[in-house]
């Protein structure tokens, strides 16, 4: 098999892995009356606060769907709007209490879910540090 060859059975393994990974984290997601958008958007604002064109860099999206999002989760107080002293039309955003603790438990749930498959998966972190760097690497040159 040429290198090429390997090259797109990686990528379309990495795809279908991306696609069953997002339906399992659907899955935990809604367990807790969110959904994988939601769960986005609470773990990039986790970090600091950020507006929602921030927001939608950090994801790789259209402002207009991470407004949607933002929108909801403020109107259901998960995220809190606070004044952005560097722009006044573009209020900065960021986890409520309950928030945080919806937030905490998505991870919590996540984490045993993924520990659990990976256990019987048989994979190391060994192995999943090394794939890691593979793809780190592939990403480098593309």
């Amino acid at each position: 098999m040429t290198r090429a060859e390997s090259y797109r059975l990686l990528v379309a393994d990495v795809y279908e892995l991306a696609g069953l990974s997002r339906r399992t984290s659907e899955a935990t997601a809604s367990a807790y009356g969110q959904s994988v958008a939601r769960w986005h958007v609470m773990s990039v604002v986790s970090e600091q606060p950020l507006t929602v064109p921030a927001v939608a860099r950090r994801l790789g999206l259209v402002r207009q769907s991470v407004q949607r999002v933002v929108d909801e989760l403020v109107a259901e107080g998960i995220l809190e709007r606070t004044d952005n002293p560097d722009h006044q039309r573009s209020p900065l955003h960021q986890l409520s209490t309950a928030g945080r603790q919806t937030l905490k438990q998505l991870v919590a749930a996540s984490d045993a879910d993924r520990t659990q498959r990976l256990t019987r998966a048989g994979v190391t972190v060994a192995e999943l540090d090394a794939a890691r760097e593979t793809l780190r690497k592939l990403l480098s040159v593309l």
